[in-house]
């Protein structure tokens, strides 16, 4: 029988309240509304902003919700006005999105949409302030617009990339978040050059992808720097050549690597949201030449400090976001890397786990280990 445009009841982990296990419960999916698309989501990855929001602290608490938003699915049904997408179609929902229609949607330098743009408070659908999940009639919040800890859940469409459909959703799913914010900041922002050299900091998922994205670049050396000396021995497999822990040092990490690099990087990217690393990133690279991308997000009340020489000796400070990727537009020829063989992908994938034990990737990710835990939908 036919689910177009009727109620579908499946299976969603549900958080009900923060740092506690999530519930496997069984909810409605209303059908799509305009301009939205309802997926059938076979893998979803658990990423640390889904761990941060569970645990709710430092922001606004918002349960019942049904969190998830790295995954990969195929649509189901569409709703009305929806033109570029049809039911079969293979899928990446996205954590932010591209209306197509707004100045930043118009705009080549720019991937902030204007209506569409990451927002963490929001619980309901934008079309009309509802929510698409409910159980026994009670609304169930969503979460970044994508809510992927469902079996079947609820998009806008400019949140949707359409993407090849040989391309395994197990693996490429984990490019609906973190590997491509950091391949992205180093091969969109950062930009090296073949030979160059680039300083990573933060060695996590995102920081590895950054550095993946330095290798890919044809960088001669790539400096990983981070407090966990234990990461190192994994970065080589994302081109880390070399290692900085600074506690080992006496003096500012930015002298270090200037004393390494006979002046300093040319590039770097930061990937771990610490104010005093972001400080570091921009110190270290090279005066005349030299960029720094911040990617990492900051408490709201830190505030970057550095002498204003260090701008006009001709350093570049920039920010990204979503490694200045347009979900619509970008993320399948990203796709088309991985199939081409250009991206790994693999390597960010540390263990697999079946739905119903999704809280053993929560218990993964708190103990440290592994990069990324993908979640089997149907198992």
């Amino acid at each position: 029988m036919s689910t177009v445009g009727r109620v579908i009841r499946c299976k969603a982990a549900v958080a009900w309240e923060s740092g506690k296990p999530l519930s496997i419960e069984e909810v409605e999916v209303a059908p799509p509304q305009k301009n939205e698309v309802r997926i059938k989501i076979l893998f979803t990855s658990l990423c640390h902003t889904d761990v941060y929001f569970w645990d709710a602290k430092g922001q606004n608490p918002m349960f019942p919700r049904i969190l998830g938003h790295e995954a990969g699915g195929i649509v189901e049904s569409v709703g009305e006005g929806v033109t570029d997408l049809e039911p079969g179609d293979h899928v990446l929902p996205i954590f932010t999105g591209e209306c197509k229609e707004c100045a930043h949607c118009l705009s080549e330098e720019s991937n902030m949409c204007n209506l569409l743009r990451i927002n963490t408070d929001r619980g309901e659908m934008i079309h009309d302030g509802k929510s698409r999940f409910s159980i026994n009639g009670k609304p169930i919040y969503h979460f970044l617009g994508t809510s992927t800890f469902s079996e079947y859940t609820v998009v806008h469409v400019g949140q949707v990339a359409k993407i090849n459909p040989d391309a395994p959703l197990d693996k490429v799913c984990v490019l609906s978040c973190g590997m491509s914010t950091g391949f992205g900041a180093t091969v969109n922002v950062a930009k090296p050059k073949k030979g160059q050299s680039v300083a990573i900091f933060g060695l996590g998922a995102v920081g590895l992808a950054a550095a993946e994205g330095a290798r890919v670049s044809g960088a001669s050396r790539i400096i990983g720097v981070d407090l966990n000396p234990g990461r190192f021995e994994q970065a080589k497999k994302f081109g880390v050549t070399e290692f900085v822990n600074p506690k080992d040092h006496d003096k500012p990490v930015q002298e270090v690597i200037a004393e390494m690099t006979g002046g300093g990087v040319d590039r770097s990217v930061e990937c771990t949201g610490s104010i005093q690393a972001m400080i570091s990133a921009f110190e270290c690279v090279h005066d005349g030449w030299g960029v720094a991308v911040l990617v990492g997000v900051p408490n709201k009340d830190d505030a970057f400090k550095t002498h204003p020489v260090n701008l006009l000796n001709e350093r570049t400070l920039k920010g990204t976001f979503f490694g200045n990727y347009k979900p619509r537009t970008d993320i399948p020829a990203v796709v088309e890397k991985y199939m081409n063989k250009e991206l790994e992908l693999d390597k960010f994938i540390t263990h697999s786990v079946p739905f119903s034990e999704i809280n053993k990737a929560f218990e993964l990710m708190l103990a440290g280990e592994g990069l990324r835990c993908v979640i089997r939908m149907d198992a």
